[in-house]
């Protein structure tokens, strides 16, 4: 065999050596989508389940949060909250809510409410630093809620 033929043949096995086999390819494609899935999808701490609130919500998507179980927390002042408030929602002012989160469940999604839509963003917010997941923030506040016809109650 002349050496040009030898060289050719040599770097023929050489090249099939190195090529990929396409099921070894798309096996490591695959391997790498289960672990894609599992970092992101199953994370400690969360629900693969749970669907992710918006961070903020009409007043028709909070009426229905509510009335699908949702707590609502309401972050206006004790005089605002005196003059109306949405029936069983709990007050906590906003200045005060990042010492009181752990009078917060972590198993229920929240609606933050405050007077007109600012507020409640803040306090959204200070929620999700604190980890919580399943907050939103209100748009418009009492006074769309109000607007909109839906019921609320005053006095303490």
């Amino acid at each position: 065999m002349s050496n040009k033929k030898a060289a050719r043949k040599n770097i023929t096995q050489k090249s099939k050596k190195q090529a990929l086999n396409p099921a070894l390819l798309w096996g490591g494609v695959g391997i790498l989508a289960i672990i894609f899935a599992g970092v992101f999808l199953f994370k400690p701490g969360s629900s693969a389940t749970a669907e992710a609130l918006p961070r903020e919500v009409s007043v028709t998507e909070a009426a229905a949060l509510r009335d699908a179980g949702a707590f609502i927390l309401d972050v206006r002042q004790p005089e605002e909250w005196n003059e109306s408030h949405i029936p069983g929602a709990t007050l906590i002012p906003l200045g005060e809510l990042a010492s009181r989160v752990n009078e917060l469940p972590k198993d229920q999604k929240i609606v933050v409410v405050c007077r007109s839509g600012n507020r409640s963003a803040q306090g959204r917010d200070i929620l999700l630093a604190a980890g919580f997941e399943q907050v939103t923030s209100m748009a418009g506040g009492i006074k769309q809620w109000t607007a909109a016809g839906f019921e609320t109650v005053s006095g303490p």
